[in-house]
């Protein structure tokens, strides 16, 4: 196995000295889909978490961090973000605003500090999947602790 390199998202945890685990995978350049990640590890899709990153008309960018077999609810994430609504931001805004491109954006580490809401579905598991910041590679960890370190409020998206 090669050695996998260190995400900025793994350095951070390092820093704040959270226990997690790098776990590679194959990248399927025309499947990018958290389903598809689900496969290469071998995990259910229900423990593998997507990270998205939404616009609110009254509060601008937050975070939803989802199981890969959801869809974000528009409606319920405006109401907990305290926006009257919100939209996905573009694609092409994605690594301006994050620094992270598709298929490899990870709640931690992200450019600015945004508003997060996790899926409440995370606490149910001793740990889950979350991109590690890099196509690629997911980062498995304990979801209290991520909840912790990136001050994540949980939410029923």
């Amino acid at each position: 196995m090669n050695q996998i390199n260190k995400t900025n998202a793994a350095r951070l945890l390092d820093a704040a000295g959270i226990q997690y685990s790098l776990v590679p995978y194959n990248v399927t350049e025309e499947d990018l889909s958290a389903q598809h990640v689900a496969a290469q590890l071998h995990e259910e899709i229900e423990t593998v978490f997507k990270t998205l990153v939404l616009r609110g008309d009254r509060n601008g960018l937050f975070v939803c961090v989802i199981p890969g077999n959801f869809e974000v609810d528009l409606k319920t994430a405006a109401v907990i973000s305290g926006n009257k609504s919100c939209e996905m931001i573009h694609l092409k805004e994605l690594q301006q605003l994050t620094g992270y491109i598709r298929g490899g954006c990870s709640p931690i580490g992200m450019k600015k500090k945004f508003p997060t809401f996790i899926h409440e579905s995370a606490l149910l598991y001793d740990s889950i999947y979350i991109s590690a910041g890099v196509r690629g590679v997911q980062l498995k960890i304990n979801p209290v602790e991520l909840i912790k370190f990136v001050e994540a409020e949980i939410y029923p998206l």
